[in-house]
């Protein structure tokens, strides 16, 4: 059944025209993936679709009573919001029907029996709505999504918390309303790829359509059945199956394009000669085949999609020591960032740095460039080093000033190789034609921002190349230029990214920043970096093997009774701990049977049962509560004791 319908949709900016007769449809369940390049519409698309802002012409239809959740790149919060008050919101039409149900469960224990059978089918209705809501326990499992997206304060304001932070608060706002559609742009912006890892794992899960707009090619593998591309200025073409197979048909289509036009071309020359040959030869000739020349000749024949030409200037070569790192302390207050951490940049590495966000990777990059001073350590950078860093905030570009202006720096002209270009033709080859050279980058898309920036960087004539998160808001074509061109490169790189995609292609090594200052350096990308993690990961659990015994002629020696820590478990504590899985296991069980009574329709034949199982429910998903933190608390005090 079809969930959403967009029909003859066209969108404009003054002259420019972002879509147009672009009509597609959502199906109840389907997961979409929407692609185009940067600049092509999707956020716009997306916040049409979501009611957020009109197109200037179209129809758009939704099934009635279907619940739309929309996250844009950037997130709104209300004005003294804090991380609770958020899930609150999210959970509203939820926590209306359990109350609802509630009171339904007090009514049927005194309703006469002829009212029962008309509250009981209220009842089941309602019992039904709160599944599809999410089940009984709410606050639960906000907390715990919370808990894995890693935010920790529940009350505080979200205005104090970092960018990445909200994003979270987010997307677990988004995921608690458990919508028929939800709609992501860019949900993997500002998080790392272990929590890129379990987000898919959650997005999977949910039981409603998906239509995503994210540049990361795991993502739309492991998410999607379906993609979406916007054609710039046009409409939509829609490819069956995940990204890979989206490549595919492609390639297939424009190579099959590219042969037509081959074909057309050549018949396009036939028929011209045959015209030229004069008004008598034209005579002996079909007045139809004349016309039909001339309307092939009149329309647009296949053209393959231009690309952004990103370069690189000349540069130094580099000498044998590029940059060094060895003892590097730092820290922030009690907080530990980078603990005697040793490194060396080779020339021709791509070296990837990976971690949980506020681990310190930015910090290091800051600190060998020297715009951050360690605490204790030595640096050592090349003579013939130079280097050109890319900031995550994009705090280099001027939002006020025209691309043309951002990108000049007072020149209008740049050097690439033995060739002297002009800036205007450069642009032009960056997809800034003349017109969008005088728009001010403000106006600029996240991702046409993006560009604007690499391609400025890679003019400086560096030999290294520092980029904090580079892949924001890119488009995938854009990224697989920058692969090319990282790849192609002669110098060396330090790469953030949370692209997993990008880091297999590009990366030599992974260095991985594991909290508290520790750093771990893995050869390889990070598909290699990952095996190697868990190969160590499943040796550092394992078992140790058993000592071996005092021999037969010698007494066993008496170990001396340890005191004990401030803090640690008790003996008591401990066989709690040791028992508590299984007692959170139990208590989860008797919440599920007391949730199955209650979607059974045959209970409601007995009103005073139904509100006895209710209660039963109540005191169940409390327990589960109480279990849960006891639980939490006796990790926390083992790991104090640890």
């Amino acid at each position: 059944m079809t969930l959403l319908r967009a029909a003859n949709v066209q969108l404009s900016f003054g002259s420019r025209t972002v879509f147009q007769d672009l009509t597609f449809t959502i199906e109840e369940g389907e997961r979409v993936g929407l692609v185009g390049v940067n600049g092509s519409g999707k956020s716009s698309l997306m916040k049409i679709l979501a009611g957020a802002a009109r197109a200037d012409t179209g129809e758009l239809q939704l099934r009635r009573g279907a619940r739309v959740t929309y996250l844009p790149q950037e997130p709104e919060f209300p004005e003294g919001a804090t991380v609770a008050s958020e899930l609150s919101v999210s959970q509203g039409p939820l926590k209306e029907a359990l109350t609802a149900h509630a009171e339904l469960a007090k009514r049927m224990e005194s309703a006469p029996a002829d009212e029962q059978e008309k509250l009981m089918a209220q009842f089941s209705a309602l019992s039904d709505r709160i599944e599809q809501m999410g089940g009984w326990d709410t606050e639960h499992h906000a907390k715990t999504l919370l808990d894995r997206l890693g935010v920790k304060d529940w009350d505080r304001p979200v205005a104090q918390l970092s960018g990445g932070l909200r994003k979270r608060v987010a997307i677990a706002r988004a995921l608690l309303t458990r919508p028929d559609l939800l709609l992501l742009d860019e949900p993997t912006n500002h998080l790392d790829a272990d929590t890129v890892d379990w987000l898919e794992e959650e997005l999977d899960k949910l039981p409603g359509a998906l239509l995503l707009v994210t540049h990361d090619r795991y993502f739309l593998d492991g998410l999607v059945d379906r993609i979406v591309e916007i054609q710039p200025g046009a409409g939509v073409t829609s490819y069956p199956g995940n990204y890979q197979a989206y490549v595919e048909q492609k390639l297939v289509a424009q190579e099959n394009a590219a042969l037509a036009q081959h074909k057309r071309e050549r018949w396009i020359a036939q028929e011209v000669a045959w015209l030229r040959k004069g008004p008598e030869a034209r005579r002996t000739k079909s007045k139809a085949r004349i016309e039909r020349a001339q309307k092939l000749m009149a329309e647009k024949g296949f053209e393959r999609p231009k690309v952004a030409e990103l370069r690189v200037a000349a540069a130094p070569r580099l000498g044998h020591t590029v940059i060094e790192a060895e003892g590097v302390n730092k820290a922030f207050g009690d907080r530990k960032v980078l603990d005697g951490v040793n490194f060396r940049l080779q020339r021709g590495e791509r070296v990837g740095l990976v971690g949980p966000n506020g681990v310190g990777k930015t910090t290091f990059l800051r600190v060998l460039l020297g715009e951050v001073e360690p605490d204790g350590g030595k640096l050592v950078i090349g003579k013939n080093t130079k280097v050109a860093y890319y900031d995550q905030s994009r705090a280099q570009l001027d939002l006020e000033a025209t691309v043309y202006e951002a990108a000049s720096q007072g020149e209008d002209w740049v050097e690439l190789g033995d060739q002297k270009i002009a800036l205007r033709d450069y642009l032009d080859d960056l997809l800034f034609p003349v017109p969008m050279q005088r728009m001010k980058v403000k106006a600029l898309s996240g991702g046409e921002r993006n560009r604007l920036l690499l391609a400025r960087l890679f003019l400086e004539g560096a030999n290294v190349l520092v980029l904090d998160e580079p892949t924001n808001d890119l488009d995938i074509v854009t990224l697989n230029i920058l692969e090319r061109l990282l790849l192609d490169f002669g110098g060396s790189t330090l790469l953030v990214t949370h692209d997993r995609y990008f880091l297999d292609k590009v990366a030599t090594s992974i260095l991985t920043f594991e909290g508290e200052g520790r750093v771990t350096r893995y050869e390889g990308n990070y598909a290699m970096y990952r095996r190697l993690k868990e190969q160590a990961d499943a040796k550092a659990a394992a078992p140790a093997a058993p000592k071996p015994g005092p021999k037969q002629d010698e007494p066993a020696p008496t170990p001396a009774k340890a005191a004990r820590k401030p803090g640690k478990l008790s003996y008591k504590d401990q066989r709690e701990l040791d028992g508590m899985e299984a007692t959170i296991e139990a208590a989860e069980s008797r919440k599920a049977g007391l949730e199955a009574q209650l979607a059974d329709p045959a209970v409601y034949s007995n009103g005073p049962k139904v509100a006895e199982v209710q209660k039963e429910l109540d005191a169940a998903v409390a327990e589960v509560d109480r279990l849960y933190t006891r639980w939490q608390e006796l990790q926390d005090l083992a790991a104090a004791s640890a």
